[in-house]
């Protein structure tokens, strides 16, 4: 009974092709993304959790002093 619920839905076999196109338009995104970021951006965004409060991201000095 529960297979014939949704096939009595008119229209509903878009929905599948609908998720998937934003699913794979998402991570086409994040692709695009990652390959187009500035480098010094994300070691400066991965260095903020080191540094001290008195640091900041733009220092270009070393963490450990």
């Amino acid at each position: 009974m529960e297979k014939n619920v949704l096939q009595s839905i008119t229209g509903i076999a878009i929905y599948p092709l609908i998720s998937f196109a934003i699913f794979f338009l998402f991570f086409l995104a994040l692709l695009v993304y990652v390959l187009v970021v500035n480098r010094q951006h994300i070691h400066a965004m991965s260095m903020l959790p080191l540094l001290d409060e008195k640091h900041s991201a733009t220092d270009n000095t070393d963490p450990s002093c």
